[in-house]
């Protein structure tokens, strides 16, 4: 299943991915972890220290990442011909997670129990240059191309606020989780991403967090309503892990909320079709907007109308 967390910055959604990530990983779950906010620091919230990871960013290595998935499927004659929004087809090279190929090789690297991929800061190059969206393009493509199997896990930490929607990206999890504080600014977002995600059946679900007493709860009640599916406590454990003297064990309320959270994601049927059908369509919408003009081809020419995406695709 793959899983976002989003929200506004500051809420917390670096260290809801981080616990979620860990809490997967040391039950025995296959996850892997993608740093996709512009704020480059799940490593650190995963607990790495000293030197910068020397994991190879996703948005540094497009190129590459674009030659690799088309693999010889005949409707991309080449990389430069496939763009973020390309879906997969008969002859793209698909992927298992975590398998055993030259993507997962060159880009992960493990930060205690958890796997880790990372886009890739947004540098002076960058500049009045791009927007970082352009660096999650690794990723979309990433996601389009993965199988993953029962049991399996991507949990992707986006970027803050409403900048998700800049992008197809958002439509490729199967569940997305939004973590708002328990103020007016903290749901602020979450109406943003309630309107926008209905209009595509993405399912959105809030996770309160930093909530102190029965006041923050209720007021993140009135505010979500239904949406709300747990919340976390504030974490003594999360800040002295944070200062660097991680010791004992998460708070149990909190413990308890990261259960409720992979009950939910387990619980959810994975609907291929749906998840195709969102690629094509903002493939369709890029190609008309920019790509055909960028590349000089018609891109919808690239949808493979019988392609099955999912487990058959791989036979």
């Amino acid at each position: 299943m793959r899983i976002a967390f989003v929200g506004k910055g500051g809420s917390g959604k670096t260290t809801l991915s981080a616990l979620f990530s860990r809490h997967l990983a040391r039950s025995g779950a296959p996850v892997l972890a993608i740093d996709g906010d512009i704020n480059q620091h799940l490593a650190e919230a995963l607990g790495h220290d000293g030197d910068p990871l020397d994991a190879p960013p996703l948005g540094a290595h497009l190129r590459d990442i674009k030659e690799y998935l088309r693999g010889t499927n005949p409707r991309i004659p080449s990389a430069d011909a496939m763009i973020k929004t390309t879906p997969p087809g008969r002859g793209s090279r698909l992927l298992t997670l975590l398998g055993d190929d030259e993507l997962h090789a060159r880009h992960v690297r493990r930060v205690g129990d958890v796997p880790l991929m990372v886009t890739g800061e947004f540098d002076e190059s960058d500049l009045g240059v791009a927007c970082y969206h352009s660096k999650l393009g690794g990723v979309e493509l990433y996601l389009g191309h993965l199988v993953d199997g029962p049991g399996e896990y991507v949990v992707v930490d986006m970027t803050a606020g409403a900048d998700a929607f800049a992008s197809g990206l958002f439509t490729r999890f199967d569940m997305t989780f939004l973590v708002a504080e328990p103020t007016r600014k903290g749901v602020s977002v979450y109406r943003q991403y309630r309107d926008h995600a209905r209009e595509f059946g993405i399912r959105v679900a809030v996770i309160g967090n930093k909530v102190t007493g029965e006041d923050d709860l209720l007021f993140l009640k009135e505010e979500v309503g239904d949406d709300l599916l747990t919340h976390l406590v504030h974490s003594s454990w999360v800040r002295a892990a944070e200062q660097g003297r991680e010791q004992g064990e998460l708070e149990y309320q909190n413990l308890h909320a990261l259960n409720v959270l992979r009950e939910t994601v387990d619980a959810l049927p994975k609907d291929w079709a749906t998840t195709h059908g969102h690629a094509v369509e903002f493939h369709l919408r890029n190609a008309r907007a920019w790509a055909d003009d960028r590349t000089g081809g018609d891109l919808a020419a690239q949808i493979d109308p019988d392609f099955v995406p999912g487990p058959p695709a791989l036979a």
